[in-house]
């Protein structure tokens, strides 16, 4: 028995030796200031409303370099452009991981994607592969006739409401816009005509997505907390709705494999995909598979089509509620262009330089990934000093470092005339701007969303006045967001068009 005493004694005094060393240790590292936690649920009482306007507030009190626990996960908030830098530049390597939820593995296909893949061998072959197959400046060129075309159409469209005069839903048409291109540049399906895309069944099964992913799940926070998500129906939705996406998947698949189907001369992305898939070797370290294809289309279908109309109806919000800019930039389009154009082509972005600063200024004050897709670190770093240890995740508040009045004057106007004479760009390299991101991790999609975005806001500034609808003013407009990943306009963008050429 006093053997046993004895051995127990020692273990006891073995497991407090470990856990005083633990946290002797722990205790000597510099760890981010941030609000105190409670006990089990961590910081998650802090969260007030949307994510990026609440951490933004918090970072005014506890600094730019912030961290929180939400239940058992600890995460750093980055809310300055030095702190930015940092993360997405200095230690890009160390932070390029990406964390795992129950909703991103699912949708990707157990991570066979690129936007929320682990970093690994099988990652940067994917995004190799669509860097360098599908998505670059060749392929964008030889889509253009496809982004042209779609924007035609939608002009005529709306230009038979003008004759009308009756108000349009811009928040609508602008989905299907983008969802038309997305749709025969991605699927090779024209939304228009496709036996098996429904348009309003295709918006309201993205909406669901977006939100799906960015609803609170136990098991993302808590140990064992499956056992809760199945008790509130959270899987049983996940389920569902992963259901219905992959059957669409398998229907985009199905029409490219159909016997004797024509392959055009500018294949979409599931063709090229398919035709590399079926020529690799069985000797190749990276194999192409299946669920590699979905899982690309999945970030193509979730990601590509709200980030680019949500732009463009941010930037039509923002000229209507400052009139002023309004009647700038349409002059600019109209002087530059001429008055007689009866179709809008890519290379006349090329000669309007106030209309690129009304895109930046829109994609500064509404970024619509405003805490970018987080990541986590592979290795213990350093941040402005403070020690961020491997397995903490990581957001960047964008929307709270381009609204930051130490680097923006009077940062909550819409000023495009404060790019004039600036530098800075948006495509990465400038941390004070970072709609997509920057490092590694940037957005593969960037030129391609660009583009769309471009295209279809100056066809909207160059054909189409634009007033409110009748008995509402300026201040009626809501500016309320929405949204989990991607933050949208809450409140639908109703306009009067009136067609001038």
């Amino acid at each position: 028995m006093s053997t046993f005493l004895c051995f127990l004694w020692l273990t006891l005094l073995l497991l407090v030796t470990l856990i005083f060393r633990k946290k002797f240790k722990t205790s000597k590292l510099n760890h981010p200031p941030g609000p105190r936690k409670l006990p089990i649920i961590g910081n998650l009482h802090n969260l007030e409303g949307l994510p990026h306007k609440c951490l933004q507030n918090l970072s005014k009190i506890y600094g730019p370099v912030m961290k929180l626990h939400f239940g058992f996960v600890p995460i750093v908030i980055i809310s300055s452009k030095q702190a930015a830098e940092e993360v997405l530049k200095t230690h890009d390597l160390d932070c390029c991981s990406r964390p795992e939820t129950v909703a991103t593995k699912k949708i990707s296909y157990n991570f066979k994607d690129i936007g929320f893949a682990p970093y690994g061998e099988e990652w940067r072959s994917l995004r190799k592969l669509a860097v360098m197959e599908l998505l670059n400046l060749k392929k964008l060129n030889s889509f253009r006739y496809i982004r042209e075309e779609e924007n035609d159409l939608f002009v005529k469209k709306l230009s038979e409401a003008s004759v009308k005069h009756f108000p349009v839903n811009l928040t609508k048409a602008l989905f299907t816009l983008i969802a038309s291109i997305v749709c025969r540049l991605a699927f090779g399906q024209n939304l228009h005509e496709s036996e098996f895309i429904d348009e309003d069944g295709m918006e309201e099964l993205a909406s669901r997505s977006e939100k799906l992913q960015g609803e609170f799940a136990f098991s993302n926070y808590f140990p064992g907390g499956w056992i809760v998500d199945r008790i509130t129906g959270q899987s049983k939705n996940l389920e569902g709705l992963f259901s219905e996406l992959d059957g669409f998947f398998n229907q985009v698949l199905d029409e490219h494999l159909k016997p004797g189907r024509i392959v055009l001369e500018s294949p979409d992305v599931v063709d090229v995909m398919i035709d590399m898939m079926n020529k690799q070797g069985e000797d190749g370290h990276f194999q192409l598979t299946t669920d590699h294809i979905k899982g690309v289309i999945s970030d193509i279908f979730l990601a590509g089509v709200n980030t680019s109309a949500t732009t463009i109806l941010w930037a039509m919000t923002e000229l209507i509620k400052n009139p002023s800019v309004m009647k700038k930039v349409q002059e600019e389009v109209r002087t530059v262009l001429g008055e007689k154009k009866e179709k809008i082509t890519e290379q006349d972005l090329n000669q309007l330089s106030y209309f690129k600063l009304v895109i930046k200024e829109t994609f500064r004050l509404h970024p619509t990934a405003p805490l970018l897709v987080p990541r986590e670190t592979m290795s213990p770093i350093k941040i402005q000093g403070y020690d961020i240890l491997k397995k903490n995740q990581i957001m960047i508040n964008v929307y709270a470092i381009a609204r930051d009045p130490k680097t923006w004057e009077n940062p909550d106007e819409f000023k495009p005339e404060r790019f004039a004479d600036s530098c800075i760009d948006y495509r990465g390299l400038n941390f004070e701007l970072l709609p997509f991101g920057s490092g590694r991790r940037i957005c593969p999609g960037m030129t391609m969303g660009i583009a769309m975005v471009e295209l279809g806001l100056l066809n909207l500034l160059y054909f189409f006045d634009w007033v409110l609808p009748e008995g509402t003013t300026v201040k009626d407009i809501d500016m309320d967001e929405e949204g989990a990943l991607i933050i949208g306009k809450k409140v639908p963008l109703e306009l009067v068009p009136t067609r001038q050429h």
